[in-house]
């Protein structure tokens, strides 16, 4: 395993471990901390959590499963994310979905995730999504507290653009470690947007979420993803691999340093991520998809 270091207190591992399904596993403490170790046993030390993951459930059930083993805490990181308010039965008061980056609501949320992990401190902490309604004095009021506090280590982003990261970056005393967003060869919009010269203008390490488009691209009839599975199924057949090999070393061959975040239950899948990182992808295959992802021609 490969591991990218974001700050003088953070690296990770190279495939990061999402977490945001983990409800939908059935698993039951045990066996969830079993597949943790089994994970864990791969190199992969990074996972990756949110307060609102399966209903506000997520990470509850995480912390169960450490509580199991605690010495595990030191030997991995935890990544959480803090800002989206669902409508759910948890919080019957909400009228409307909506973001909330205020002091309060981003120190309690990250208290919260302490609480419920069963942990002192996270490693790493996200604004989920950028919001239209954005106090950036007041966010790094609430990241000065957490920091000086010893709960969170590290801070960055999710899903901001290039303008809306500077603007939060301005008011902060040090970097924002990373900015995790969707890549894969069905959403190229950060290649198109500013953001991965960007990310690489300022040596920011990215993070990918739903790397396979949510496991819904081996399904779609969708003619341009079935066009594009085309060139990644002879593709893997060129790198004796298969897809989610080839889409998983096609991320991580860009010279940017993206850290692809998997959301599979399966260990024989998470162990196929992993050795991805063995596959040697020359470049003219990696245009080739980058060129089935955009649908036409380079020109």
């Amino acid at each position: 395993m490969e591991y990218t270091k974001l700050s003088a207190s953070l690296k990770i591992s190279r495939i990061v471990q999402g977490l945001w399904r983990i409800t939908d596993w059935n698993f039951s403490d045990a066996q969830l901390l079993s597949f943790i170790e089994q994970v864990f046993s791969l190199g992969i030390t990074t996972f990756d959590q949110a307060d609102i993951y399966g209903n506000y459930e997520s990470e509850k059930r995480f912390g169960e499963a450490l509580k199991l083993k605690p010495s595990l805490r030191n030997e991995i990181q935890i990544i959480s994310k803090c800002g989206i308010k669902l409508l759910s039965d948890k919080f019957p008061e909400r009228k409307a979905k909506h973001y909330d980056y205020s002091y309060e609501h981003i120190v309690n949320s990250a208290e919260t995730s302490l609480k419920n992990m069963q942990t002192d401190r996270l490693d790493l902490l996200l604004l989920h999504r950028p919001s239209p309604f954005f106090n950036a004095e007041e966010v790094a009021k609430a990241f000065e507290f957490l920091k000086e506090e010893g709960k969170v280590l590290n801070f960055g982003v999710s899903n901001f653009t290039p303008g809306q990261f500077d603007v939060l970056q301005s008011y902060l005393p040090e970097p924002l470690v990373t900015n995790q967003v969707e890549i894969s060869p069905f959403c190229l919009e950060h290649f198109e947007n500013g953001n991965i010269d960007f990310f690489q203008k300022h040596k920011i390490k990215p993070m990918a979420w739903s790397p396979l488009g949510g496991g819904d691209i081996f399904h779609t009839k969708d003619k341009e993803t079935i066009d594009c599975l085309k060139v990644l199924n002879r593709i893997g057949d060129e790198l004796n691999c298969g897809v989610d090999q080839v889409i998983y070393a096609w991320l991580l061959k860009h010279p940017v340093g993206i850290c692809p975040v998997i959301g599979t239950g399966k260990i024989e899948r998470v162990n196929s991520a992993a050795k991805s990182l063995e596959i040697n992808m020359d470049l003219e295959q990696w245009f080739q998809i980058f060129e089935a992802g955009l649908g036409k021609e380079l020109p």
